[in-house]
């Protein structure tokens, strides 16, 4: 999925900023240049899907920079789009095997049992807590 970004354009004293239209309130800057820029762009925008998916917000979808490039608020700007990869998106369920001592998986089921859950559904609690 594409998501366009408008750049500011930077000079010596001043950072080069970056918004994202479709997601409101993500943005971005960098002091080093466009490509920095573009790069911060797009850690900004899958920390942004990963927090709204968290909290059952919908990921708005992307517009193009021809509908963008008309708000007069990007007048002189630059444009770019930033491609994130669908599976920040998905919520298809992958099986995957992991290892672990038999005294930390007699834990994790206890914890599990006690919280009403099943073992992935715990792993997958804590690593969501954590991340």
């Amino acid at each position: 999925m594409k998501f366009p970004i408008a750049i500011e354009p930077g000079h010596s004293t001043q950072a080069w900023g970056v918004v994202v239209p479709d997601l409101p309130g993500c943005f971005s800057a960098s002091d080093k240049g466009i490509d920095e820029a573009i790069d911060n762009a797009k850690e900004a925008i899958e920390l942004w899907i990963e927090t709204a998916l968290d909290m059952n917000q919908a990921i708005p979808k992307p517009s193009t920079i021809t509908q963008l490039q008309k708000q007069k608020e990007f007048k002189g700007w630059i444009w770019a789009m930033v491609d994130i990869d669908p599976a920040l998106l998905s919520d298809e369920v992958e099986r995957v095997n992991i290892t672990l001592p038999k005294r930390i998986l007699a834990r994790l089921d206890s914890k599990a049992l006690q919280y009403g859950k099943t073992r992935s559904g715990l792993i997958a609690d804590l690593a969501l807590r954590v991340a």
